[in-house]
């Protein structure tokens, strides 16, 4: 039996859901009885994690999309919706970053960052947000960055996409807060997942990471679903435009 209360059967829908964070949320929602959609650029990675949630006895479907295309994702929300119901919970998680210092970067690159770390976490948004206020239920939760609370040398414009999703979500939280749907923000610190490993390809960050954070790791993909999953269910019903950052004791507020 389920530990969240009104979670179970919520059909949810989840981006970048191939891999690391996204893949573990995706498979940890199907584990508790939630029918899974998944939008990720990979299909094949998609189709893989939806493969894995319907072998344990889940519901999942998987879509090929780029989440900087408005009219690709409607389409996939369309779909999802009509195969297995109304969406009542969306996690943003999708991203992207270019290790390098601002300087060193150039218009085209910030572009990039900015497409998939805010434009695309905003056109989902929109796709979803607006059938859960006509149903005045749902609840949102998106995967920052503590790179976007305190900064992060080498990824100043992933961070500044990050702390935007924050700034994002804490005023449309506002804005739906009477229509029965909550917008909240997981911030994970320094993760081992595909992201970080070509952020890091040496491996040097991450031994000098794992000294800074005092539970002397980095976090794993699988720390974060629970508190997406708590996110997304009734007992967190009154909890809004809230950030919680997970980095092992890294940073520290409140």
């Amino acid at each position: 039996m389920t530990g969240f209360r009104g979670l179970a059967g919520r059909n949810a829908l989840i981006t970048g859901a191939a891999s690391g964070i996204g893949r573990a949320t995706a498979l940890r929602l199907g584990a508790e009885g939630v029918p899974v959609g998944i939008l990720d650029r990979d299909g094949a990675g998609a189709e893989d994690t939806a493969v894995r949630i319907r072998a344990a006895g889940g519901v999942a479907l998987a879509y090929a999309v780029d989440i900087t295309e408005l009219s690709a994702v409607e389409k996939a929300v369309d779909a999802f919706e009509r195969e297995v119901g109304p969406i009542g919970a969306l996690v943003n998680n999708a991203g992207w970053d270019l290790a390098a210092n601002f300087l060193d970067t150039q218009p085209e690159d910030w572009r990039k960052v900015i497409d998939i770390n805010l434009v695309g976490p905003l056109n989902v948004t929109k796709a979803v947000l607006s059938r859960m206020v006509e149903r005045g239920e749902g609840r949102v939760v998106s995967i920052a960055s503590d790179a976007g609370r305190v900064g992060s040398s080498g990824e100043s414009v992933y961070a500044a996409c990050k702390g935007g999703i924050v700034a994002f979500s804490k005023s449309v939280a506002r804005e739906v807060a009477r229509q029965g749907i909550t917008l909240n923000v997981v911030s994970p610190g320094p993760s081992d997942t595909p992201l970080f490993a070509n952020f890091d390809p040496s491996g040097k960050l991450a031994k000098a990471l794992e000294r800074a954070i005092p539970m002397r790791r980095l976090g794993q993909a699988e720390d974060y679903p629970g508190l997406v999953a708590f996110l997304l269910c009734d007992d967190a019903a009154f909890i809004t435009g809230q950030t919680i950052s997970v980095s092992g004791g890294l940073t520290m507020h409140g």
